[in-house]
């Protein structure tokens, strides 16, 4: 079966010029680069952190959700084709197409990877984990009052009924929440993400395992990966006022890229319509 969402992929409109974002169709994509990391702690628990710190590292980019959600939209597709062929059985997502999608990447974070601990450590048996944690009350207040926030935001949903980027970033985002959390984050997320630690505590060897919190900085990051430690402070990013001004700002950017391809759309109408009725003028005396 044909992957449903990825054999979807529209044309980047000429008119989106407020974002930056990119079109790569990773289907086309294979393997560059080694999988080296695998760092499966859900979202909000310093991921954003996390990535800066393996790429400062070294580590040819680091996978995370805003890769897909601000950099590539259509690597969306992709994951939701990962996420119908998991939680529906639709079609098939296998070693082949985590290598489209995550070929560039020598390390992948935070959501919607985490997700798929189980297919990513089977596909790359070598790659050492980390489980990023924290204290599962204040990290389920902080995904309420941030990413469930974005989930359930009317705005990033109308947006989406217009936007190129956003028509395929937010079904994916929702196909997650509905999915990994068990179709009800309010009153189910504190046991999805006990589950998850377990599991992934379940499945890779403590010798291949970090458990890490990001408070504990560069030391035990860089021991488990075997690299010397930085000079510079460990990295903060992602805080809950970046996100809201991220999220704040990516709508009305979306939105001004809409309207302007309204507006293009309405003028290259308005001047075919006049040179047709010069046509006619023409031919008809």
């Amino acid at each position: 079966m044909s992957l449903i969402h990825a054999d979807n992929l529209a044309p980047q409109p000429a008119t989106d010029i407020f974002t930056s974002d990119t079109c790569i169709d990773r289907r086309k994509c294979h393997r560059t680069v080694p999988m080296k990391v695998l760092a499966l702690g859900v979202g909000r628990t310093g991921t954003a952190s996390l990535r800066i710190a393996l790429e400062r590292l070294g580590y040819v980019k680091c996978y995370h959700m805003m890769s897909a959600s601000v950099e590539n939209p259509p690597d969306c597709l992709m994951w939701h084709d990962a996420l119908a062929a998991k939680y529906d059985g639709v079609g098939e997502f296998g070693r082949k197409e985590w290598d489209q999608l995550l070929g560039d990447c020598q390390a992948v974070c935070d959501w919607p990877a985490c997700a798929f601990a189980k297919e990513l450590i089977e596909a790359y048996p070598n790659a050492k984990v980390i489980l990023s944690t924290r204290d599962v009350d204040s990290w389920h207040a902080s995904v309420m009052k941030t990413v469930y926030w974005r989930v359930t935001d009317p705005e990033h949903r109308l947006v989406s009924h217009f936007s190129w980027a956003a028509s395929m970033y937010y079904p994916m985002l929702n196909k997650f929440f509905e999915t990994f959390f068990r179709g009800d984050f309010p009153n189910k997320g504190k046991q999805v993400y006990l589950d998850h630690v377990a599991e992934i505590r379940s499945l890779v060897p403590p010798e291949r395992l970090l458990e890490y919190q990001i408070k504990d900085g560069w030391g035990p990051l860089c021991e488990f990966l075997g690299e010397d430690v930085p000079d510079t402070p460990f990295p903060r990013g992602n805080d809950m006022a970046d996100f809201f001004n991220r999220c704040r700002t990516r709508n009305r950017r979306q939105m001004m890229n809409a309207a302007f391809q309204a507006v293009a759309m309405g003028g290259a109408l308005l001047a075919t319509g006049m040179a047709a009725a010069m046509m006619f003028k023409r031919f008809s005396r």
